[in-house]
């Protein structure tokens, strides 16, 4: 620690975000109920912890901390001011790096955990100056295959037989994915073990990586072909292999190129609050729809797919695993609507001409 002139002591953040993340890496930092913090939140640290290094270095704004149980009522009004300013420059740090509005608010969520971490582990009294650390989210559009086009690469032989077998396979594991709702992290995790054969109906079972809820889902025929196409005798092995997350959005953005999926789209993203358009920086200018082909299109298809086929939507929440307090889940009932709005649209449009 050092003191300054007005004899506050102040420790440097660097040094107590790294033993931060030792502490959750090594798990002596546990999650409430007790279960070890997973990976993915760890990286997500990892890097809140770079982009703080870049921002002190870049700006020269000095990161410390202090004991706010040992602030004079004047101290306290000066430390509250140093981390308003913190906020303000480091949010605008990323903004200006093109960072929009859902990563800047989740880098502030995890130095809000950070800072919470330094209260209750550390018993370093933070101020709780965190609470002036507003975390912005923006709802971005979801993008998911409309009946039709999951129609097509479900049923059309003619395109299949046009792909190589390294895109036939991805297609295959798409159209799993778009059938049965589950995550990128659970479909790669699939074994035989997984499926159950029911008075001639498969079933498929299993607990999500994620969420840790289980699911028991009927499979429809075409996802039993998947199966068994891939299936194979050894029931430790995994159904679909290995493929990176890279590689497999990579090969699905080729494939929906291929399939005709081309169709211009707007894409909108928030910075502060303020929405912009966003183009690509290509020769067209323009995003088209298999651009934004990706794992997560699988499982939005699915629960879209369901609620626009006329599927409750209680039941379709028992098998997307989302509460009822899910606001994601409201996100694909709208889409589902406009869907729905749209095709009635067109049935109008038949009935006024005469």
């Amino acid at each position: 620690m050092k003191k300054n002139k007005n004899m506050k002591k102040t420790s440097p953040i660097i040094p107590l975000f790294n033993q931060f993340i030792k502490e959750t890496e090594t798990g002596k930092r546990l999650k409430k109920n007790g279960e070890k913090i997973k990976p993915d939140s760890i990286q997500n640290y990892k890097y809140v912890l770079n982009n703080l290094i870049r921002f002190s270095s870049e700006t020269k704004f000095e990161l410390r901390i202090c004991d706010a149980s040992k602030l004079d009522k004047r101290e306290l009004t000066s430390e509250k001011s140093y981390w308003k300013k913190f906020y303000q420059n480091s949010t605008e740090f990323l903004y200006k790096k093109g960072c929009h509005d859902n990563y800047v608010g989740a880098n502030i969520k995890v130095i809000r955990v950070f800072f919470n971490y330094l209260k209750n582990d550390k018993d370093l009294n933070t101020g709780d100056f965190q609470r002036l650390f507003y975390v912005r989210k923006e709802e971005i559009e979801i993008f998911v295959l409309s009946p039709e086009q999951l129609k097509f690469l479900i049923h059309d032989k003619e395109f299949e037989q046009t792909l190589i077998p390294s895109y036939r396979r991805i297609k295959d594991i798409f159209v799993f994915g778009c059938t049965t709702g589950l995550r990128y992290s659970d479909i790669f995790l699939l074994t035989n073990k997984n499926f159950e054969k029911i008075e001639g109906e498969w079933y498929l079972k299993l607990k999500s990586k994620k969420t840790k809820t289980f699911s028991f889902i009927k499979l429809s025929a075409y996802a039993v072909t998947i199966f068994q196409r891939y299936t194979t005798s050894n029931n430790k092995a995994t159904l679909f292999g290995n493929t990176s997350l890279f590689n497999f959005n990579k090969s699905l953005k080729q494939i929906g190129e291929l399939a005709g999926f081309t169709t211009p789209i707007e894409v909108s993203r928030e910075k502060q609050g303020k929405t912009q358009r966003i183009t690509k920086k290509t020769d067209t200018a323009k995003n088209r729809f298999c651009d934004k082909m990706s794992s997560h299109m699988m499982r939005r298809t699915a629960i879209t797919t369901l609620l626009i086929l006329g599927m409750p939507e209680h039941l379709v929440r028992k098998i997307s695993g989302h509460s009822h307090a899910s606001t994601s889940f409201n996100r694909y009932v709208h889409y589902a609507q406009a869907y729905m709005d749209k095709e009635i649209e067109k049935v109008h449009s038949k009935l006024e001409s005469y």
